[in-house]
């Protein structure tokens, strides 16, 4: 099943993930939490949420954050650095983004990152966000986006699933709003936001990256058309790993 792969893939990853460069940049993590209307009062959940790095990033600025996540590996990193932290309001629990263990309209807010490409389904996890917020409560989304032209969309989904066999498909923007409107969400905002990682480190992070080495070399170099969410620079030896994060902010109705 695919959950049996996202919990190996991350059970893997959990330490490198808590540490990678682009999971804390300014681009991925600080410009989410920037666009959470957080309040002191408030209780947050963040769905999907690895090791916590939003879940502890938003606790300062409100009363609980819960995060939930199909990795207990990454959960305990979380529990480990929000204890060395010194904050008290963050729990985190063992839960599936498409079936969350909450009862209908138990937070004021509820955020995911990077997690949409990883579930064959995304709409489930919508409509579970929007399930779990009140009535006027709060709903942010952050993902990678993919190409909408159809021979760069399956070209990219080639090389991810390589490098990382729980990598499902990458979204477009019109497809992410679309899953909003039916999970009855009012967008109130959206922003697209270009930001790079290493690519070493991004291509050894996944299990299939060392041994898919040669043919995600050869792929990348055969790059249709020009397509500016997925593609590899190179500077001096060092190469650059580009794409899109599409970032909104939704209000249930």
């Amino acid at each position: 099943m695919h959950t049996d792969t996202i919990i190996h893939e991350f059970t893997r990853q959990s330490d490198a993930f808590n540490v990678a460069p682009v999971m804390r940049s300014v681009e991925t993590l600080q410009s989410l939490l920037d666009l959470l209307p957080a309040e002191p009062s408030q209780r947050w959940v963040e769905v999907a949420c690895g090791p916590g790095l939003i879940s502890r990033g938003l606790a300062p600025r409100v009363g609980q954050v819960t995060g939930v996540d199909l990795a207990q590996a990454m959960l305990d990193v979380g529990e480990r650095e929000a204890r060395n932290a010194g904050l008290n309001n963050v729990t985190f629990t063992l839960g599936d983004a498409n079936s969350l263990p909450f009862d209908g309209a138990s937070f004021d807010g509820a955020v995911t990152r990077f997690s949409l490409h990883h579930i064959p389904v995304p709409g489930r996890c919508v409509e579970e966000m929007a399930r779990v917020v009140r009535p006027g409560g709060w709903v942010a989304i952050g993902d990678h986006v993919g190409s909408d032209q159809q021979d760069a969309a399956a070209w990219h989904q080639e090389i991810e699933r390589l490098r990382d066999p729980s990598h499902w498909a990458c979204l477009i923007p019109a497809k992410m709003r679309s899953l909003g409107k039916r999970a009855g969400l009012r967008l109130q905002s959206e922003r697209l936001i270009p930001f790079t990682m290493e690519f070493e480190e991004w291509l050894t992070r996944g299990t299939g990256g060392p041994t898919m080495r040669g043919l995600i070399t050869r792929l990348l170099a055969d790059r249709p058309g020009a397509s500016d969410t997925f593609y590899v620079t190179s500077d001096g030896g060092t190469r650059t790993l580009h794409l899109q994060n599409w970032q909104s902010l939704w209000q249930r109705k």
